[in-house]
């Protein structure tokens, strides 16, 4: 009987999808809607993403404009927009509140790139530890004589094979990732 991969491999390509995910909210200079996507309001007693709330656009490069479906909800979003850690301070007109993104400077650059690789660091480790998982499960199934010997070596490699594919892929991502934040 031969160990299912499957569920690992999906488990560690949902690793790599939440990286991406924290990937868009890393503020890179130029306006970007996801930057928003951590950002909640507390809205009739729930808290609310203000993607949830608001339209959201980006008429400019380094502008993003976030005009609330109900009008008395703009302060709230404004406080949420100012305690969240994004740096940015909005400009209320009354209906509407701009962020413009200011220019990254180099010291912010070099923050940004340790940031990247941070959560690149953060993920393979959970890459590595699923690859652990799956082979401590090999072992056991081989312990327990449900597998051989060779297909213990099969399934190890495997998943070694798997993981340092997708090692790769973390790798290029947060590249694009550095690219881009050094390109603005």
């Amino acid at each position: 009987m031969k160990l299912d991969i499957k569920p690992f491999e999906e488990r560690m390509k949902k690793s790599i999808t939440v990286y991406e995910e924290e990937l868009g909210s890393i503020r890179v200079g130029r306006a970007n809607a996801k930057v928003l996507d951590k950002v909640s309001v507390l809205y009739y007693g729930t808290q609310t993403p203000v993607n949830q709330m608001a339209e959201i656009k980006v008429p400019e490069p380094r502008m993003l404009t976030i005009t609330p479906w109900d009008a008395t909800s703009l302060k709230a979003i404004e406080k949420a927009i100012v305690a969240s850690d994004l740096g940015i301070t909005p400009a209320n007109d009354g209906k509407s509140l701009k962020l413009v993104f200011p220019q990254l400077t180099e010291e912010r650059r070099q923050d940004r790139t340790k940031q990247v690789g941070k959560l690149a660091e953060n993920t393979k480790i959970a890459l590595r530890n699923i690859r652990r998982e799956a082979n401590d499960k090999a072992k056991d199934m081989k312990k327990k004589s449900e597998m051989t010997e060779d297909e213990l070596k099969v399934s190890e490699k495997e998943i070694q094979e798997i993981t340092d594919k997708l090692i790769t892929e973390i790798d290029n991502i947060a590249a694009k990732k550095n690219k881009e934040i050094m390109e603005i």
